[in-house]
């Protein structure tokens, strides 16, 4: 299991590696936007620090444009991965891709026969989103799980899932149990995940008792 950096923030992504937290790097252009400096300028910097895979999202919803920016995107660094919404015409580029070599993601994914196309198309990575499907009701958690069961009984589907929108320690935590293959959080989740107040109150009690000792 890996866990990406949901982030385009340096300082984010640098904290994370210093953990040993930053296998890869998923972004957006919402996440990069909140950045200073151009679109290429910010995911050469993080391309610059981080040795795992750099996904970088397309803006263009057509075929034409989305190869055009990916093979421009894919000529950054060698770690880039182009990141392609799940659409007809993105489908069709992905497979394009495949055949050139270049690594993809074909992300926003809601629904298990969207998963099951984007692998058929051949993409590198699928992405589906399970915060954002809970805000509306659904179990993400349960589609995250029937993916997995899907590529685990069709072998010849070969892509790895992303889990993204990730919310939560617990979702991690139910996610890396599943054997979902990469999950992607932003730094605040990362964060979350090392505290637990019995944690501190314990560090608390040492602190206090290293205290009969200090001289």
């Amino acid at each position: 299991m890996d866990i990406y950096v949901d982030s385009a923030n340096l300082n984010d992504i640098t904290t994370a590696a210093e953990l040993g937290l930053c296998d890869g790097v998923t972004t957006n252009p919402t996440l990069i936007a909140r950045e200073t400096g151009s679109f290429q300028e910010i995911l050469s910097g993080i391309c610059k620090v981080v040795s795992g895979p750099v996904h970088a999202e397309v803006l263009s919803l057509d075929y034409e444009g989305i190869v055009k920016e990916g093979r421009e995107l894919a000529k950054l660094a060698d770690n880039i991965v182009v990141k392609i919404p799940m659409m007809e015409d993105g489908l069709k580029a992905a497979k394009t891709f495949k055949a050139e070599g270049i690594a993809t993601n074909i992300t926003l994914i809601f629904s298990a026969a969207q998963a099951i196309l984007a692998a058929k198309a051949g993409a590198t990575y699928i992405c589906p989103f399970l915060g954002r499907l809970e805000d509306i009701g659904h179990d993400g958690l349960n589609l995250l799980a029937q993916i997995r069961g899907i590529l685990d009984n069709n072998p010849d589907l070969d892509t790895q899932i992303i889990a993204a929108s990730i919310r939560s320690p617990l979702h991690m935590v139910e996610l890396s149990g599943m054997g979902v293959d990469i999950l992607t959080a932003p730094g605040k989740v990362l964060k979350q995940m090392q505290n637990h107040p019995l944690t501190d109150a314990g560090i608390a009690q040492f602190v206090e008792d290293a205290k009969k000792f200090a001289h």
